[in-house]
């Protein structure tokens, strides 16, 4: 939503220049939403727990307008966060080259340009990354400690089962997300790690919005119906090319 457009202009034109107010909104919307992100998961980890501690209380409990609260909180909280480190990296001075090592403007590339880079402002921006992963993953953790709990107590291996089929779609996503986005903001960095960092990048940022549909879309039955029929149209499919194949180079001899 944010890379995305800035990449494909970049790739098409011959300028691949940005100025330093882009730059600065490009960080901002990108970094407000990623920790939006974060903390709506932390959000849906604990709509699972309700789901599965009190199924029939679930539509009380969870309702419209604490659902929008939980949207709004998380947008409130993501972008304040994401305006501390706009605030902490551009307000260094820039005297290095002006060629940022990367396809969009992150924050190692940006601040490896500064000449007042300190230790200070390496700490404060790695804790306002902390408070964004390490809190909301402490978040999800909880919730699926109660609700390991809860399932544990359930006197069916089909009960059992089924409640944890239903966190299986969120848990592949929090497994994706967070494992690329702590390495690439939570381990030191260097110079030479800039090229690992914009591999990882482009899995969290083109691979794993597009890949979040499809683990959620598995969900549905009838997505599971439909992506069952292709799949055996695809295995009907090839055995009659094959046998094709054969009848034709019979005919050859």
């Amino acid at each position: 939503m944010v890379v995305l457009p800035r990449m494909l202009v970049d790739l098409l034109s011959e300028s691949k220049t940005i100025s330093l107010s882009e730059c600065a909104t490009q960080m901002f919307f990108f970094l407000g939403l990623a920790a939006n992100n974060c903390f709506i998961m932390a959000a849906m980890s604990y709509d699972r727990y309700i789901a599965i501690h009190n199924p029939l209380q679930y539509s009380i409990l969870m309702t419209q307008k604490i659902c929008f609260q939980f949207m709004m909180a998380s947008c409130m909280i993501g972008f304040l966060v994401s305006l501390c480190i706009i605030l902490t990296v551009f307000s260094l001075s820039f005297c290095d080259s002006n060629i940022i090592q990367h396809f969009f403007c992150d924050i190692s590339p940006v601040v490896s340009l500064a000449c007042d880079y300190t230790s200070h402002h390496k700490m404060a921006i790695f804790g306002f990354s902390a408070f964004v992963l390490v809190g909301s993953f402490t978040l999800i953790m909880i919730s699926y400690v109660f609700i390991v709990s809860v399932v544990m107590k359930m006197p069916s291996v089909k009960g059992r089962y089924k409640a944890f089929s239903t966190c299986s779609s969120h848990l592949t996503v929090v497994s994706i997300h967070y494992g690329f986005a702590c390495f690439v903001y939570l381990r030191p960095k260097n110079r030479d790690s800039f090229g690992e960092d914009m591999l990882m990048s482009v899995t969290y940022t083109v691979l794993t919005p597009l890949l979040n549909p499809i683990v959620y879309s598995l969900r549905n039955k009838e997505m599971q119906v439909a992506l069952r029929k292709v799949l055996d149209s695809v295995t009907r499919f090839f055995p009659q090319l094959t046998n094709k194949r054969v009848q034709n180079i019979c005919k050859n001899y």
